[in-house]
């Protein structure tokens, strides 16, 4: 079918990479799907027009993911997904504008807000932007992205993941930073989302552990939960083939 008649796959990246993530997806995964992935503001070059004196918030890239939705989605609802960052995104655009969804794809994420020690590490990482700039970003971040099956046997994978944020700008992954840990807790909105959701994990994720995605499956009503062996928190990186199995799997089983 040509293009605006095929159901909308929303892809939403994880932090600190963009919407280049998705290369491999868009190299033919997801037959019969228009695809769409955005760069959330500040990322690959895009810019943050906030205002002045105006603190980043989440809601600020779910309201952006929202409006790329309704200007190219058309008028029916999308299947959305995010990884990681991507994540906290997804959850945010359900708790503002729920009816442009109509299925939910949640990967290396997680429902809770930051813990303590999750903010002491954001700020962490403020100090080292502020030092290193991104290339210190992605020294410090490398370990904790990637599964040890990875580091051990795809040398490619942390070469690409290494580039991606070498390529962001300080003041889009500062943001984001900021975003990120003063993001709302999301838990108690699991149990509204009714619509058809997949949790996909990295069995090697220690940044979103498996733990946490298998309780964010019980709480959503309609959840399944696939862990992906191998791969760590970029699982659609680490273990392409797989991840777009489940995501494949999952959109095949959609009511149409």
């Amino acid at each position: 079918p040509d293009d605006a008649a095929k159901p909308v796959l929303v892809l939403v990246h994880a932090f600190p990479l963009g919407a280049q993530m998705w290369e491999p997806q868009f190299r033919g995964a997801f037959y019969g799907w228009r695809l769409l992935a955005p760069d959330l503001r500040g990322f690959g070059g895009s810019t943050d027009d906030r205002a002045e004196g105006e603190s980043p918030t989440i809601d600020d890239y779910a309201d952006d993911v929202a409006g790329l939705i309704r200007e190219l989605g058309g008028a029916r609802p999308v299947v959305l997904a995010g990884l990681s960052m991507g994540g906290y995104v997804a959850l945010a655009v359900m708790r503002r504008t729920p009816g442009l969804v109509r299925a939910l794809v949640l990967a290396d994420t997680r429902a809770g807000a930051d813990s303590l020690e999750g903010r002491a590490g954001r700020k962490a990482l403020l100090t080292v932007l502020e030092h290193d700039g991104p290339q210190g970003v992605a020294r410090e971040m490398m370990p904790k992205l990637l599964g040890a099956t990875t580091r051990e046997t795809n040398g490619d994978v942390e070469e690409t993941v290494r580039l991606l944020i070498k390529r962001q700008s300080p003041a889009g992954i500062r943001d984001a930073i900021l975003r990120m840990m003063e993001r709302p807790d999301s838990q108690a909105l699991l149990a509204t989302i009714t619509v058809p959701t997949l949790v996909v994990v990295g069995d090697e994720d220690t940044l979103t552990p498996p733990a946490e995605s298998e309780a964010m499956a019980a709480a959503l009503p309609q959840a399944s939960l696939v862990r992906i062996a191998g791969a760590g928190h970029l699982a659609n990186l680490e273990q392409g083939q797989a991840f777009e199995a489940s995501v494949d799997d999952f959109l095949s089983g959609l009511p149409a």
